[in-house]
């Protein structure tokens, strides 16, 4: 179903970065990996459909590369989904232009529930 859908996951901690990757593709989804910000500031990836971005990342805040995806015509209108394990960051996030928020710890269902209500297909 959603095999064509591509996400983006923007982590430092390779466990996070892992076991998103294992929901989302158990759930059918493709998944691209990055643990450098500066990656996506750079411009150094390949559009996703759906970007899911740390806040806290070393070296560059998460909430920069959201404002920064929010401004270059190739990607402001992919959805971004900010997570955090502060819940006070959802306001900073949809400031930042972020169309979601997940905060950590998370479930399952929420993750894979927000990412495909982000990426439905009008039918």
């Amino acid at each position: 179903m959603n095999s064509s859908k591509r996400v983006l996951i923007m982590d430092d901690d390779h466990a996070i970065l892992d076991g998103m990757r294992l929901i989302l593709e158990y759930a059918g989804f493709e998944t691209i990996l990055f643990t450098n910000g500066n990656d996506l500031l750079k411009g150094r990836y390949e559009l996703p459909d759906l970007f899911i971005i740390d806040k806290q990342l070393s070296g560059v805040s998460g909430l920069d590369i959201c404002r920064h995806l929010k401004k270059q015509p190739a990607s402001q209108d992919i959805p971004v989904i900010i997570i955090s394990a502060s819940l006070h960051v959802r306001r900073m996030a949809q400031e930042a232009g972020a169309d979601d928020f997940i905060e950590k710890p998370f479930r399952m269902q929420d993750l894979v529930g927000k990412v495909a209500g982000l990426l439905a297909v009008p039918g």
